[in-house]
C-alpha cells in the first residue's frame, strides 16, 4: 500500500500566538457591534480541534442573539433581583456541580480578595455598598452587553474527567477570539440559574450546565476594561524535577 507523503510543516507564527494568549482577558463592558454568524461558526469550529480524552468532544453549545439572549437576561435578571429580595429562595439556585471549594484556604481566598476588591475599586464600589455590589453582579446577566451569549452544556452521564477536556476547549475558543479582534467572558455566575437556562435553550433532561460566555467586540472606553488580573510567577508553581 502506497503512503501518503507527509503533509508540509505549518509554519508557526509564534509572536502571534503569544499576542492572542496574553492579550485575553474578560472583558466586563461590550459595544453592540453584532458578531456575524459565519465568524461564530469558524471560532467554533476552531474550538472543536481542543483535545478530549479518548476523542469524547463532549462539549455542547448553545449561541444566544437578539430576542432568545434578551428574553434570557430579562428571566435570569428578575430572578437574581427575586432572590435579593428573599434570600430563603438560594435553595431553588444551586448550581450542579461545585465550582468552588466548600472552605476556603489560603492563598485562593488571598487571589480571590484581591481580584474582588482591585475590580471593584477600579469601578468605585466601595464595601458595603450592597446596591453597586448587586447592580455590577447582574451585569454578568446582561452579559455585560455583549451581542452574543453563549451556554455550554456536558451529559451528566459523562464523568470529571470532561470537565477538564471543557476547558481546553473554552480556552481554544476565547484565544480564537482574541486572534480574530474580539474579546470574550467567560461565565460561572449563570450556573446558580440552571433551572431556568436550560429549558430556555432547549437543552435535554440529562444535559448540565457548565458555564456561559459573553461574546463580542469589547469597549475600550470602558474603564472596567482595563482590569487586568495578575498572575503568579513560574517560579512559584513550578517544580524541577532532574
Amino acid at each position: 500500500m502506497t503512503q501518503n507523503p507527509a503533509a508540509p510543516p505549518v509554519r508557526i507564527d509564534a509572536a502571534s500566538v503569544d499576542a492572542a494568549i496574553n492579550s485575553r482577558m474578560s472583558a466586563r463592558a461590550f459595544l453592540p457591534q453584532p458578531v456575524p454568524r459565519a465568524t461564530i461558526e469558524h471560532l467554533l469550529e476552531l474550538a472543536s480541534r481542543a483535545p478530549s480524552g479518548t476523542n469524547t468532544q463532549p462539549w455542547k453549545v448553545y449561541v444566544l442573539q437578539g430576542v432568545s439572549r434578551d428574553t434570557l437576561v430579562d428571566k435570569v435578571c428578575a430572578a437574581h433581583d427575586a432572590l435579593r429580595a428573599d434570600p430563603s429562595l438560594a435553595a431553588e439556585y444551586r448550581e450542579e456541580y461545585d465550582y468552588y471549594p466548600e472552605k476556603w484556604v489560603s492563598p485562593y481566598i488571598d487571589r480571590r480578595r484581591e481580584n474582588g476588591w482591585s475590580l471593584y475599586g477600579l469601578l468605585g464600589i466601595t464595601k458595603g455598598d450592597k446596591d453597586r455590589m448587586h447592580a455590577q453582579h447582574q451585569r454578568n446577566f446582561r452579559f455585560f452587553d455583549a451581542p452574543v451569549g453563549l451556554m455550554f452544556t456536558l451529559d451528566r452521564v459523562m464523568g470529571r474527567g470532561s470537565l477538564v477536556d471543557y476547558g481546553m476547549f473554552l480556552q481554544t475558543l476565547m484565544v480564537a477570539a482574541r486572534a480574530h479582534g474580539l474579546h470574550t467572558c467567560p461565565q460561572a455566575a449563570w450556573n446558580g440559574f440552571a433551572k431556568i437556562i436550560l429549558p430556555h435553550i432547549g437543552a435535554g433532561d440529562q444535559e448540565m450546565l457548565v458555564c456561559g460566555m459573553a461574546l463580542g467586540h469589547a469597549d475600550p472606553a470602558e474603564p472596567v476594561n482595563g482590569f487586568h488580573t495578575p498572575r503568579e510567577a513560574v517560579e512559584s508553581f513550578t517544580h524541577w524535577l532532574e
